[in-house]
């Protein structure tokens, strides 16, 4: 594992298409068919990550909490599963998260979206503009800080209200993505 910072995709960018094996379904998605019309979390995570599993119940709480206000979560595992099998399609079924959980097996989506670690969040607005990236919150395995998933909520807070989102943003810390050489 080396620990590694986000990014930070440019605000405002738009959110590159893809076209992704679902796991949870075996089928392709794009993204114009998993968007939501309200605001879209793009998220790139793993199954071994420390750093995910620290945060993991909390995400699937506030991803179905927003979900039922209608904005849409996907998440996108880009590792290399020769070297990380615990990432491969059949064990990302096995999570059996309430989202889209995709596999980027060339990892051109992690490299389009400049993805760099997982965790690693970005919101999208309904037309697709980055208005968040960075941290789900500042709490980190060890750190002692609570999971509160309050940095990405208080993005999806602003949208939902119409509210600006503060450019102030974290990048987010975690297992550096798994690249193939």
């Amino acid at each position: 594992m080396t620990l590694t910072l986000s990014t930070m995709l440019p605000l405002q960018s738009q959110a590159p298409d893809f076209k992704l094996l679902n796991v949870n379904t075996n089928e392709l998605a794009e993204l114009n068919s998993l968007k939501s019309p309200i605001a879209t979390v793009i998220m790139f995570i793993c199954n071994h990550c420390p750093y995910v599993k620290h945060i993991q119940q909390k995400l699937v709480e506030v991803a179905e909490a927003y979900q039922a206000k209608g904005m849409h979560f996907i998440a996108i595992s880009s590792n290399n599963i020769a070297t990380h099998p615990d990432d491969a399609p059949d064990k990302m079924r096995e999570q059996h998260y309430p989202f889209p959980y995709l596999y980027d097996e060339t990892q051109d989506v992690a490299r389009a979206y400049q993805a760099a670690c997982t965790p690693d969040f970005y919101c999208f607005d309904a037309h697709l503009r980055c208005v968040y990236r960075g941290r789900f919150d500042e709490a980190t395995p060890g750190n002692n800080q609570p999971v509160t998933g309050k940095d990405l909520t208080d993005a999806l807070d602003a949208v939902l209200a119409g509210q600006p989102i503060a450019t102030d943003q974290h990048p987010s810390i975690g297992c550096n993505i798994k690249w193939k050489h």
